[in-house]
């Protein structure tokens, strides 16, 4: 008998599904990583052939605080834990229950990392289970036209299970076991019957990707910025690397599950790469790249104009203003800040500090003597001076109007000592929720007025030459004028730096203070000496920041205010755990 004819084994089909132990898991826990954060509860379901086998559930104490946050979203509280077993007591019974059994999870990653972090903290061998993940069978299985997204909730109205998923670990666990039957169902259609093909069909890439993987044929080995382009030449995806392309060549595999993404894959004709000297420079360019084409399957950086100041008018009697526009009108700007809400905050902060009219309407010195103006509803609480109305004097506005660009053009001491008084007072009576939200006022202000003294400081700098150490014992260097990265290089091994950084200066773009020097203007394109936007700024300075950079020249003065927004950092921080106990574990905004 031929080796044609050979009957195959049953090894060779593969384990059948109906006789696989699927150990279904969720967890809760009080962050998002498994580095600084802890479970909070436990919910796992067994199942084989579609029969339950048992559960296992339990509250976990973490060892500390649960998050208001996670409160609100879970509905654990700090109190129903702390009677909760600990880890090193649920995580034995935990594995005795998976032992030998597939483990399956929604967004498998996340589960899993925390039980792999819980074995490494406690001295357990990970089992090495075979992993299911429900949201990449869904991916595969289920076309956008049938649901949205893959989200749990989503897929348990889809499937109408039984069980509605509720963030209760227990509760998520079950409503997982029948998606994952109702998606075993559908993987019938593709004839896929035994677990091994269950798990390459999951990964498997689409044939989409397979017929596009010519367009990654040219893409060069260096760092750089990628555009994925449709037949009219649209940007549909920008992108960056260090190894362009590794990195192309992996939106065309299995391991590209992401539903955008692989639609996106799909309208692709052509990619087109950028070349850069240094990482540096890739994401700069991805940046600008992003805030020009506004790519569609983008999701961030891509509306650098919608950032929001708070703006101190220029005219007789100013008042604050949010705008989305900084211009040369003599003006006082604080700012970026990246949404209204964030905003308003700190305007607030800032009246509270300094008793700025707050009214909208035109005021001038010959309709406040002619008396046609009235005083509004604010001025009869005691908010305001009413300068419309004649009641305070110009001279005594003047002095207010002082005091508030005093603040904003780097003395936040005023604002600071106004919230601490009304927070102390609000604490003291126990108005915890109001003083709450002082508490965060303040916060909002700091925040934003840190940013605008950081960036406003840096984008006065007229030229500054740095250099970062390279992996080949060579250096990365970086011309920033303005705030803008104007040029970048590399020094190669053992050479004299200084011929590269005069030639690399010397050829730099040539970049205009920005507007009333403010930062965070939309980027003009070299031919206009465009200023850079606050999110450029940042990746430069957080490049600055890294170990081993050496600043090689620096043209114009680098300060920031000795009593500026950055010192209050620490003592805001402070108060969150102070006023909210429970927050201490959580992210604070202004970090």
């Amino acid at each position: 008998m031929t080796a044609a004819h050979v009957q195959g084994t049953l090894d060779d089909l593969g384990t059948p599904l109906s006789g696989v132990t699927f150990v279904v898991v969720d967890l809760e826990t009080t962050g998002g990583s498994a580095a600084d954060s802890a479970i909070t509860e436990i919910g796992a379901v067994k199942v084989r052939g579609g029969e339950e086998l048992g559960e296992l559930g339990t509250l976990v104490d973490p060892g500390g605080p649960v998050p208001p946050f996670i409160t609100a979203l879970t509905g654990i509280t700090t109190a129903m834990v702390t009677a909760a077993p600990r880890m090193d007591s649920v995580l034995p019974a935990f594995l005795e229950f998976a032992r030998g059994s597939v483990l399956v999870a929604h967004n498998a990653p996340f589960d899993i990392g925390f039980l792999k972090a819980a074995c490494a903290e406690h001295g357990y061998a990970w089992p090495r289970f075979t992993v299911v993940d429900t949201v990449d069978l869904a991916r595969r299985v289920l076309s956008k036209d049938e649901v949205p997204n893959c989200k749990l909730g989503t897929l348990a109205r889809f499937f109408r299970t039984a069980t509605e998923p509720t963030h209760r670990a227990l509760a998520d666990a079950r409503a997982t076991v029948e998606v994952l039957h109702g998606l075993i169902e559908r993987l019938g259609s593709f004839g896929v019957t035994s677990l091994e093909e269950m798990r390459g069909f999951a990964k498997a890439p689409t044939p989409e990707q397979r017929r596009k993987r010519h367009l990654a044929d040219d893409v060069p080995s260096a760092p750089g910025v990628y555009l994925f382009e449709d037949a009219a030449g649209e940007a549909l995806y920008v992108g960056k690397s260090g190894d362009l392309r590794s990195r192309v060549r992996s939106y065309f595999t299995g391991s590209e599950t992401r539903r955008r993404v692989r639609e996106m894959v799909g309208l692709a004709e052509r990619i087109a790469t950028i070349v850069c000297a240094t990482g540096l420079e890739a994401e700069v360019r991805e940046l600008r790249l992003i805030a020009e084409h506004k790519p569609r399957y983008n999701r961030r950086s891509k509306f650098p104009e919608r950032a929001l100041w708070l703006k101190l008018t220029a005219e007789p009697f100013p008042r604050l203003s949010i705008v989305r526009e900084i211009r040369d009108d003599g003006a006082r700007y604080l700012g970026p800040i990246s949404s209204r809400r964030q905003a308003e905050e700190a305007r607030a902060a800032l009246h509270e500090a300094v008793p700025l009219r707050q009214c909208t309407q035109r005021i001038t010195l010959r309709l406040v003597e002619t008396g046609r103006l009235h005083a509004c509803a604010l001025a009869e609480m005691g908010h305001c001076g009413a300068p419309c109305d004649g009641s305070e004097a110009l001279e005594d506005y003047t002095a207010h109007v002082t005091a508030a660009q005093a603040i904003m053009e780097g003395d936040a001491r005023p604002v600071a000592a106004s919230a601490r008084a009304r927070i102390d007072r609000l604490s003291r009576e126990l108005r915890y929720e109001e003083a709450a939200a002082q508490r965060d006022r303040l916060a909002a202000f700091v925040r934003a007025a840190a940013r605008g003294q950081r960036l406003t400081a840096f984008a006065r700098l007229r030229q500054l030459v740095a250099a970062r150490p390279a992996f080949d014992n060579g250096w990365e260097l970086a011309v920033v004028r303005y705030g803008r990265l104007a040029a970048a290089g590399t020094v190669p091994p053992r050479a004299d730096p200084w011929p590269y950084v005069h030639a690399l200066t010397a050829t730099a773009e040539t970049v205009f203070p920005p507007v009333g020097g403010a930062p965070g203007g939309v980027p003009l394109g070299p031919a206009q000496g465009g200023g850079a936007t606050a999110e450029e700024m940042e990746c430069v300075l957080r490049w600055l920041d890294l170990p081993g950079v050496r600043l090689v020249e620096v043209d114009g003065e680098w300060t920031c205010p000795a009593h500026g927004a950055e010192g209050l950092r620490g003592w805001i921080d402070n108060a969150y755990a102070a006023h909210d106990p429970e927050s201490s574990g959580r992210s604070r905004p202004l970090r």
